[in-house]
């Protein structure tokens, strides 16, 4: 299982999505979108970066987290990502004090 397939399969279990529903909020026909989505979290097949930016819009995620290698990477990646300005601002000077 590749990184990439690792955090999509997480990511859209965590969202509560089917294979066949995420592929089609992501874009994908409905008659092909379960069988792409199960190639990609089997690592048969890697999307190319339009689908993964389709993806990640769908699941509210940043594109990096699909490729982050560590676990905590890839949840503070999710947390910072769906931070708001205001807090993300914040965050940045309490992180520079």
């Amino acid at each position: 299982m590749t990184v990439f397939s690792k955090r999509l399969k997480e990511a859209r279990c965590k969202a509560g999505l089917s294979q066949e529903r995420l592929g089609v909020l992501a874009g994908i026909d409905e008659m092909s979108a379960s069988a792409r989505m199960n190639q990609y979290e089997r690592g048969k097949h890697e999307p190319d970066s339009s689908m993964v930016a389709r993806i990640a819009h769908v699941l509210n995620l940043p594109t990096s987290y699909f490729y982050a290698e560590d676990d905590d990477e890839a949840k503070l990646l999710q947390w910072f990502y769906r931070l708001s300005a205001d807090e993300r601002t914040e965050l940045m000077q309490r992180m520079k004090s």
